[in-house]
């Protein structure tokens, strides 16, 4: 099982409306995420800096990249768009992080 992290940023002000839609998260968007392997996925918001923090688990990362092909993909990120900060294909502006350490 492979960790992966990686950062997204918020628009000020919009951290109830961020929560608020991953509240009622699309059920065919979690099939989607399911069915690519994506596990044990968590997202933390540091309120100093707007810093979105995702790490999520999956046995084959490169499953990753066949993502943002996926209708149901693209349409979450067009209607999150408006309140974070994203790519001009509305994909969220992702940051990977390197992992320097782990405790099991």
């Amino acid at each position: 099982m492979v960790r992966i992290a990686f950062k997204m940023k918020l628009f000020s002000g919009y951290e109830k409306e961020y929560i608020k839609r991953h509240d009622k998260i699309w059920p065919e968007l979690v099939e989607l995420l399911s069915d690519t392997g994506i596990m044990d996925y968590s997202i933390f918001y540091d309120e100093t800096t707007n810093d979105l923090f995702a790490v999520l688990k999956m046995a084959n990362p490169k499953l990753m990249d066949n993502l943002p092909a996926q209708p149901i993909m693209q349409k979450w990120w067009a209607f999150m768009g408006d309140i974070m900060e994203s790519n001009s294909d509305n994909s969220p502006i992702s940051i990977p992080l390197k992992e320097v350490f782990y405790l099991p």
